[in-house]
């Protein structure tokens, strides 16, 4: 059984936000529950709304579900720490962005940002319907542009795990004493006025 946590025990914010925001975390532990595909297609569905640079909107996802014949494929793109825990997941997603505008062919220097608002939309979804989505950048770049026939006009950018919460005493050892929302530094050393100062 999955337990509970409460967020306002690891996470203080600075200034007052929508809890949603403050709500999302990226837990390990996976119940290997499946999801259906309205819920699957509602966090698509999120993650299209997305802003982006000329309404290009550059991201693309390739996905699969266990027990289908391409589940194998992304699952074996994934270092082994990785494999461990998303074994439980309820989907795989691959993150890519289209490199080049659509309307001219030109370089879309805003491809990966574009996509990683994509990628926000989609795990605060995930997060509102009590799901997991956890962004992982451990796996085989290189293998998952030759094993999915991704062009070299994309950017592989992330895998993510979609599913359940689990329970964490699941989880190999090493692994459960993180198994908590992290915090985050103070706003006042990621900011600076009207010119570089870091």
């Amino acid at each position: 059984m999955s337990e509970k946590i409460e967020i306002r025990n690891y996470r203080q914010p600075e200034q007052e936000i929508n809890p949603l925001i403050l709500k999302r975390w990226s837990p390990r532990a996976l119940s290997r529950e499946e999801i259906s595909q309205a819920e699957l297609m509602a966090l698509f569905e999120a993650a299209k709304w997305a802003p982006s640079a000329f309404n290009e909107q550059p991201w693309r996802f390739i996905y699969s579900l266990p027990n289908t014949p391409s589940w194998e494929k992304l699952f074996n793109l994934l270092a082994e720490p990785n494999q461990l825990w998303a074994k439980n997941a309820a989907a795989l997603i691959l993150f890519i962005s289209k490199k080049t505008f659509a309307y001219n062919g030109k370089e879309n220097i805003n491809a990966s940002f574009d996509t990683g608002s994509a990628w926000e939309n989609l795990a605060l979804e995930a997060s509102s319907r009590g799901l997991v989505a956890h962004a992982m950048a451990g796996f085989d770049y290189a293998a998952a542009r030759t094993t999915l026939n991704i062009s070299g006009d994309y950017n592989i950018e992330a895998m993510v795990a979609i599913g359940r919460p689990g329970d964490k005493e699941e989880l190999p050892e090493k692994m459960r004493a993180n198994e908590f929302p992290s915090d985050r530094r103070k706003i006042a050393l990621s900011i600076a006025e009207g010119e570089f100062k870091f």
